[in-house]
């Protein structure tokens, strides 16, 4: 991308400025601009000007204020596993690595809380919890930060019965565009104190600040945790199954849909033996008698609907062993198809809409030839396609650009959104409009404008501005 000269000198000011305050903790290297120029997206690399390293809020708070000073752009940056372009570097700028914030601050067990810094990964904070009795919930399935799966909203498999990041974050320190260093939330599990800059901050994306601590919600280890895995004669029967038993209130804590190319691919590479039919991986969580209870129920649903071949795992490594190989789809999905590069996408709809909208969904891909299997967390009515396509096919790019957006049409018609948990980026900008109307994206950029004036804050992403 053209820059003019006076920019570039500016850039290379600012970079030399931020080796004096950091030194070694800023790279220029051609490999680490490039690795921090994309996620896990299909998106092509834009990489940042410099990458910093930072320990502290008080060094990202000076990393912004410096960029501020000469309106340079400055994008967080977790593990790298978004799905929808949002650590790219658009315009290039400053990108603030935050793996090195890596702390677990406190752990309050009796309140059942704890607060960490950013790059502390969801599997660092379950396993320095494992003697408290407590866990984190929320797995998006990519071993994400904290500071990530804030800032996009994660969920994932365990959303049914825990909630989101929505429901789990308590309060935050936030780094502003100007620089300073504010506090969100409190930790009493209730607030009527003003406007909540918490949920602000939660799915920003780094568009509006740098989040660098994070309070959560920690929930009680289960006395009995059961998985298994059941087979269905299409998704249809598979979603409406999952359909009844949220409705039944049965308080299962996963529940996710995996189709019949997905299954033959993880077969393949998880060396499993699934049969390759529609298929549901289910997990529950309570006392022995409250999972026995469950269990029976939903074993009287699925068999209304057409249900076999029911496969236990009680024992913890066989439970870890049945959800790496739901986790591992997506890698199994690139290795049937060697070179090519996976275009994932999701969207969300109300439960009752839930069969109707994957059958349709899958006819389409059906018809466009595309190699694109379909898993979900289907009890809160998310699910995902991922579009294996050839990086040099524009013409098959330009039919997975196309099933996506017939998707997220018919998502957002049957009163659903373009994404339950990837978020926006740049790769759903597009549909924000479609979904949310002009006043409320109109809303959403004043927002933006008030907290972030010169457009500094991972420009390009959630809205247009």
């Amino acid at each position: 991308m053209y820059r003019p000269a006076a920019e570039i000198s500016t850039r290379q000011q600012l970079i030399e400025q931020l080796r004096e305050l950091l030194g070694e903790r800023v790279s220029t290297s051609p490999s680490v601009l490039e690795q921090h120029g994309r996620g896990e997206s299909w998106h092509p690399v834009q990489a940042p000007d410099a990458v910093c390293f930072p320990h502290s809020n008080e060094e990202v708070a000076e990393i912004v204020k410096r960029c501020a000073a000469s309106v340079t752009p400055v994008i967080a940056f977790g593990t790298g596993t978004s799905l929808e372009g949002q650590v790219q570097a658009v315009n290039g700028g400053i990108c603030i690595d935050l793996s090195e914030m890596n702390q677990i601050l406190e752990v309050n067990s009796e309140d059942m809380d704890c607060r960490v810094q950013a790059g502390v990964t969801r599997r660092e904070l379950n396993h320095y919890l494992r003697e408290t009795g407590l866990f984190f919930p929320i797995d998006p399935g990519a071993n994400t930060s904290i500071g990530g799966m804030a800032a996009t909203r994660a969920s994932g498999t365990n959303a049914v019965r825990y909630g989101t990041m929505r429901e789990n974050v308590l309060g935050m320190t936030v780094v502003t565009a100007k620089g300073d260093i504010i506090r969100t939330g409190t930790r009493a599990r209730k607030s009527a104190a003003g406007y909540d800059l918490t949920r602000l901050f939660v799915g920003s994306e780094g568009t509006l600040g740098i989040i660098t601590e994070i309070s959560l919600r920690l929930h009680g280890l289960c006395e009995s945790i059961s998985a298994a895995i059941v087979n269905f004669p299409d998704v249809r029967a598979a979603a409406e199954a999952t359909i009844t038993t949220i409705q039944m209130g049965i308080p299962i804590a996963r529940i996710e849909i995996v189709d019949s190319t997905y299954i033959k691919a993880i077969n393949a590479y998880s060396k499993t033996d699934y049969p390759e039919l529609d298929t549901l991986f289910l997990e529950f969580h309570g006392t022995r008698a409250g999972v026995a209870e469950q269990v029976q129920m939903f074993d009287e649903i699925s068999q209304e609907f057409g249900a076999t071949g029911f496969q236990w795992a009680e024992k913890e490594e066989d439970r870890q062993k049945l959800w790496r190989a739901r986790h591992d789809a997506y890698y199994a999905g690139l290795a049937i198809r060697p070179g090519y590069r996976g275009y994932v996408t999701d969207v969300c709809v109300p439960i009752s809409r839930l069969a109707d909208c994957i059958t349709e969904t899958r006819a389409d891909i059906a018809a466009s030839g595309l190699f694109a299997p379909v898993l979900g967390h289907v009890g809160d009515g998310n699910f995902h396609t991922t579009m294996f396509i050839d990086p040099d096919d524009d013409e098959m790019f330009q039919k997975a650009l196309e099933v996506d957006r017939r998707m997220v049409r018919r998502a957002i018609e049957m009163g659903g959104t373009c994404t339950g948990e990837h978020g926006i980026g740049m790769g759903k900008l597009k549909h924000m409009r479609h979904e949310h109307g002009d006043g409320a994206v109109e809303a959403m950029q004043a927002i933006k404008a008030a907290l972030d004036p010169h457009n500094i804050m991972n420009p390009g992403k959630v809205v247009a501005c």
